[in-house]
Order: C-alpha cells, then structure tokens, then sequence
C-alpha cells in the first residue's frame, strides 16, 4: 500500500511539472506562429503589390524582394519592443482593469537609468573593460529596480486613493502622472551631466551577423542583424516565460489571480489586496524599466519623452493581443511591429516616393487600433484565453 501510494505521488507530481512547462512554455509556441503568420502574410501582400506595380517598373519587383529578409528582421526587432512594454500595461489591466498611460514614462526612467550606469561605468574606466554580459545584468537589475518601486510608488500616491472612484478619474490621475514624470526627469537630467539627450554608451558587442547577401542588380544587399537586437530578442523572450511561470506558477501568480477575479472575495480568503496590487505595479514596471535599457542601449540615446510614443504603441499591442492577456501582449507587439517595419520600407517604394513610409508607420498602428476597437474589441487571443494576470 505504501508503495502504490508512493507512486501515486510521483504520478501525480510529474502530471502537475508537465502541466505547469505545458502553461509556461506554450506561449512561446504561440508567439513563434505569429511571428512566421504575420511575415507570411505581409511578405504575400507585398509580393502581390509589387507584381502589380512591376508592369509599369519592372524593378519594383526585384527592389520588394531583395529588402523582404532584412524587413522582416526589423519588424521582429520593433515588435519584442512593443511587446515588452506591453507586459507592463496588460499586468495592471488584468488585476485592476485600469490603464496605467504612465507607463511609457516607467519604461522611459529604465532607459534613463541605464544610461546613468553607463555613464559611471565609463567614468570609473570599467566601460571598455567590462564583458557586456556583465554591462547588461548590470543595467538591466538597475534599471527594473528603479522603476519598479516608481511605479510601485505612483500605485501608491496617485492610484490608491482613487480606487474606488469612477473610472474617468484614475484615467485622468495617470495622464497627470506621466507629464510629471516627464518634467521631473528632464529638471534631473537637464541639471547632470546626462543632459536632456543622453548618450547611452556601452561596450563593443562586434560587428552585426550577417545572414544572407542578396543580389540587387551590379551590388549585394546584406541581410543582418546587430548583436543588440539579438540581446532585445533573447531578452524579452526570457521575460514572457519569466511573467508566465510567475503568474501560473507560484503562489504569488495565485494570489495575482485570485485579486483579477475577484477582490473581495481574495481578501476574505486572507490575501492583503493592497499589497497584491503594488507588488503588481512593481512587476509591471520593472518588465518596463528592463525594456527601457534594452532600447536606450540599440538606438543609442534617451530623453525624457521618449517614453510617450513607445508607450501609446505599446497600448495599441496590448488591445490588439488582447488587453489583460500576458501572450496576447507579445503577440499584439509582434504583428504590430511586423505591420509598421512594413509600411515604413514599402509605402515610399510602391508610391514612388510620393508618400515617406517612415512618416505614416505610426498612422498604421493608431488605425489598427481603431479597426481592433470596431470590429474586434477583445483583441486577437480575447477569446481562445480564459487564463488572464
């Protein structure tokens, strides 16, 4: 009897391991599919285009076809980020249904505390001499340390106490919030040695891999990406298991859960909402201050409102993923960012550089959120995930 019972343990244990890789990395699983659908598809309507357009100037064609590889690479790179930031947003959606619009200045502050440690390091002369691995830990703890507990203490002053408020109230609060934020780190960064643009500096990571050449006429297009958006990718992929193993399995993920469903009902089960709630805000905001670094460190500077566009665009993924959803975040931020690299390198070829695409890539994703909000409000994995933060 002991011994059946013993295996009966081990069943039951090794049946709840697999359950919980099977919730932790299925994601993962999703978000591969979206990135191959989502290239897929604009790949073909690109083609379509440019075979229409190819009988007027039969270049287009070729042109359409030798960037297609290295498009598809800066969409993915443009959509992890999007996808990052979106975390944060869907982490207080789904316990509070609240949108945090200070967001942006969350991840914003990350960047800028990257660049401060960056800034020392170089000072100090350990910049150069430092491996990057140990410059992006580094960074990266910095930066989510910092803006986690802002936005934990932003939860607390200007969020808490209108919690029970209507909706509109809280709304306006947040948009406040952000504008301060803004203020307050330009008077810091104006009055240090940061100034208002700051350099983000950082080790040599060596020369972008190059993937591919591909012939255009008498020159080679290459087809690479940069050791930094490789570090992005990783980086962000780390996080979505990370939030998910979190979220469904750990005790706090519980807790995280039974507080979504129900407040009232958590707290007479023993749970401390309150505390719940900015632990919440203090993951959100470290995801965002790590997405901060990790962007500040591929384009180079930061300044104060760099923060308000990323984060509207991030919104914008969230919705389209479906908001409160943590897969639905990265996948939003995916085809979002597969649909503006996309428009941003063909608009301006197929209309013959009457239209800069670059100019109207932001257009593209705010339309999408309209349409999304029309006609699909629930986003696209609304329906087929019951399992929210």
């Amino acid at each position: 009897m002991v011994a059946e019972a013993n295996v009966s343990k081990q069943n039951l244990q090794r049946q709840r391991t697999l359950q919980t890789l099977r919730t932790v990395f299925m994601p993962l699983g999703q978000l591969l599919l979206f990135i191959v659908g989502s290239a897929a598809v604009l790949g073909l309507i690109v083609v379509v285009v440019a075979f229409f357009l190819s009988r007027s100037d039969p270049k287009i064609m070729q042109t359409a076809i030798a960037i297609l590889p290295q498009v598809m690479i800066d969409g993915m790179v443009r959509g992890f980020l999007f996808a990052t930031i979106a975390l944060g947003y869907t982490m207080v959606y789904g316990v509070l249904e609240f949108i945090n619009f200070a967001h942006g200045e969350i991840f914003m502050v990350g960047g800028f505390v990257g660049a401060g440690v960056a800034y020392l390091l170089m000072q100090w002369g350990l910049l150069s001499t430092l491996p990057w691995i140990v410059f992006i830990v580094i960074a990266i703890v910095m930066g989510m340390t910092v803006s986690g507990l802002l936005a934990m203490a932003t939860e607390r002053v200007a969020y808490r106490p209108l919690r029970n408020s209507p909706r509109l109230v809280p709304l306006i609060s947040a948009i406040g919030m952000s504008l301060v934020l803004q203020d307050v780190v330009r008077l810091i960064a104006t009055s240090s040695p940061l100034g208002f643009n700051a350099r983000f500096e950082t080790p040599n990571f060596g020369k972008p891999f190059q993937i591919a050449s591909i012939p255009l006429g008498e020159r080679a297009i290459p087809v690479q990406i940069s050791p930094k958006a490789v570090i992005f990718i990783v980086a962000a992929m780390l996080m979505l298991l990370a939030l998910n193993y979190l979220v469904n399995a750990t005790r706090l993920g519980k807790a995280i859960r039974a507080v979504a469903q129900d407040r009232a009902t958590a707290s007479l089960m023993g749970i401390n909402v309150n505390q719940i709630i900015s632990l919440t805000f203090l993951i959100g905001g470290a995801l965002g201050g790590a997405a901060g670094v990790l962007f500040g460190m591929n384009i180079g500077t930061v300044n104060p409102y760099m923060g308000f566009i990323p984060g509207l665009k991030a919104f914008t993924a969230a919705v389209l993923g479906g908001i409160g959803n943590i897969t639905g975040a990265m996948v939003g931020g995916i085809v979002l960012g597969f649909l503006e690299a996309f428009v941003a390198s063909y608009l301006s070829l197929f209309t013959g550089g009457a239209f800069s695409g670059a100019s109207y890539a932001d257009i593209a994703a705010f339309s999408i959120l309209i349409l999304i909000l029309i006609f699909r409000p629930e986003g696209l994995l609304g329906e087929s995930t019951t399992q929210k933060v």
